[in-house]
């Protein structure tokens, strides 16, 4: 578990006070409204309602969780980035956030929302039926036999399997087609009945259909092989600098004092360390590799991906 604390001194506070670091920065809020820039159910959705009793157990506070799906979560973001800068408004999202900004389908950037913290970095997997291909290499091989005929789902024309899809053409000098469907269930569906060839997904999100044998991961978007996945390969061992995944964090008001902002990066940094968080993780494979970064970091990581998402996107 690699997490850097950022003194000793936020050490001492996490251990001896119910809010860590909040007495000390004057930071007590009466109660927090979460924006989540997603539906009930997803990933997000879930990762907010896990975190949401140790938020409130840390800051002796209620919090009140609003789902703003509308508009690929732009809603939610315009709510945060017009709410009093006061701490008492955050907001979980996804990766959605800065893929919609690069198809220009969100007027809400980096200069109106802060990063908070990022809490998880899903690892996307090119999955396929069985069925159709046994391995990434007859699936690539498929691919450049036929160019243009091989069919990658995904959920919407603006989501990171998109980015993903577009990645591994640019990057692999493939030519496959992307089609969006309305929710992952319908891609799931299509790809179950041969309509489609692939589409990507998160490790967390295949269980199911693994287990069942019905859907394969072929390709991971990854440096090294993941221990816990060693037979499949990865982006990087073929040259291919693709390793993005989802990636979900908290956001706030950029108006929000620097002082605010860096006692709740503490709170979340207690969350994402305690055995509760941790064990959470495990549970949903999001332990894979390492979710944190704090507020700085978080936001480079942004800034990067942005224009990286940018280019693919100009490049189409």
């Amino acid at each position: 578990m690699n997490i850097t604390y950022r003194s000793v001194a936020t050490v001492a506070a996490i251990a001896v006070c119910s809010g860590p670091a909040f007495a000390q920065d004057g930071y007590s809020p009466s109660a927090i409204t979460a924006f989540v820039a997603a539906g009930a159910g997803g990933g997000t959705d879930n990762f907010a309602r896990t975190v949401q009793p140790m938020l409130e157990e840390r800051l002796d506070a209620n919090v009140t969780i609003i789902n703003l799906p509308a508009a690929s979560g732009a809603v939610a973001h315009q709510r945060t980035a017009t709410a009093d800068p006061d701490g008492e408004s955050i907001e979980f999202a996804s990766s959605t956030l800065i893929t919609s900004l690069a198809a220009g389908q969100n007027p809400i950037g980096l200069d109106l929302l802060t990063p908070v913290a990022r809490m998880q970095s899903d690892v996307l997997m090119l999955v396929v039926n069985p069925e159709k291909y046994e391995s990434f290499e007859a699936f690539k091989a498929a691919a450049e036999e036929n160019p243009g005929t091989l069919i990658i789902g995904g959920t919407h024309a603006a989501s990171i399997d998109r980015m993903a899809f577009l990645g591994l053409n640019a990057e692999a000098g493939l030519d496959l087609n992307f089609i969006p469907y309305d929710n992952e269930g319908a891609a799931s569906a299509n790809l179950l009945s041969g309509n489609i060839d692939g589409m990507f997904n998160e490790i967390s999100a295949i269980q199911g259909y693994m287990e069942s044998g019905e859907m394969v991961p072929v390709l991971a978007l990854a440096d090294d092989r993941l221990e816990a996945y060693p037979d499949i390969p990865t982006t990087m061992e073929n040259g291919w600098d693709l390793t993005f995944g989802n990636e979900r964090g908290i956001f706030i008001n950029a108006e929000t004092p620097p002082e605010t902002i860096g006692a709740i990066e503490a709170v979340f940094e207690d969350i994402y360390g305690s055995e509760a968080y941790q064990d959470y993780a495990a549970r949903t494979f999001l332990d894979v590799r390492p979710g944190w970064l704090g507020s700085e970091e978080y936001r480079a990581e942004l800034e990067k991906n942005l224009a990286y998402f940018q280019e693919l996107l100009a490049a189409e």
